[in-house]
């Protein structure tokens, strides 16, 4: 059984995009996050774009395919997507733009109950999603 003080989070391509890159901040907050012992998720969109980051060469790819693989994966699901349709159609109304990408990764984690770990916190903190920022 999870101890209160553990949580779920979804981790943004931002982050692991960081970490191949060897920031150390996000070096520091993924540390943390697995040494806790949160659950850890990743699921289409971010194993998507993180894969097509266009700095990585073949160690970094090794690298993120690694970590790709210690984490749980979720994969997207229709209340998600139709979730991530609405918010998209209510800021298009608003007269803003939500990239498709961010809108799914909200939409699954409210699904999940998930924390993002992101460092695009206002593109999610906008949706209603709460946010963990390196």
């Amino acid at each position: 059984m999870k101890s209160p003080t553990e949580m779920r989070y979804l981790l943004d391509s931002t982050l692991l995009i960081d970490h191949a890159n060897r920031e150390p901040a996000a070096l520091a907050m993924l540390r943390r996050l697995f040494e806790e012992g949160h659950d850890l998720y990743t699921c289409d969109v971010v194993t998507c774009e993180t894969l097509s980051f266009g700095g990585a060469d073949s160690s970094d790819l090794r690298h993120i395919e690694s970590l790709l693989d210690a984490l749980e994966f979720v994969a997207l699901g229709p209340s998600a997507a139709r979730w991530a349709g609405s918010s998209r159609r209510a800021r298009h109304r608003a007269g803003g733009k939500r990239a498709v990408g961010d809108a799914l990764i909200a939409g699954l984690a409210i699904e999940l109950g998930a924390v993002v770990v992101t460092r695009n916190v206002r593109d999610f903190t906008r949706q209603g999603v709460e946010t963990l920022t390196y």
